[in-house]
């Protein structure tokens, strides 16, 4: 690529970074976008994303300074806040299950024990009955 046709991309993307910010786009959707400011200056997106970075950092610098917030970062947020709460819903879920899993070994080790004592004698029957073991019937 020679100088002038360097010259002439950052021209349009000058360009098209002011219609773009004054509300008037030609070619583009005219959202706030790399995207969309790659199509109003005519340019393919990675010479803004790659050669040409001083410009797309300047675009989202006014964008920022004019307090509108970019469309890709405000669609970055809401999804960072929707795994968030997510994230949330499934700590409550884990804490529920844990409790519900501590509550269950408890009661296992109950029966255990109750079934040990009835075995051998030790513990208090009362009216309980032990029964065979798997094996014995």
């Amino acid at each position: 690529m020679n100088a002038r046709s360097a010259t002439a991309d950052r021209d349009a993307i000058r360009a098209a970074i002011d219609r773009l910010l004054a509300g008037t786009p030609l070619r583009s959707n005219g959202s706030l976008t790399i995207v969309a400011l790659a199509d109003e200056a005519n340019v393919k997106r990675h010479l803004l994303t790659h050669r040409h970075t001083d410009l797309k950092d300047d675009f989202y610098a006014r964008v920022r300074a004019r307090g509108h917030v970019p469309d890709n970062e405000r669609k970055l947020r809401d999804d960072l806040n929707k795994a968030t709460d997510r994230i949330k819903e499934l700590i409550t879920e884990i804490n529920k299950l844990q409790g519900e899993n501590d509550a269950f070994a408890r009661i296992i080790n109950v029966l255990e024990l109750e079934n040990h004592q009835l075995r051998t004698g030790t513990g208090r029957t009362g009216h309980l009955v032990a029964l065979p073991a798997a094996h014995e019937r």
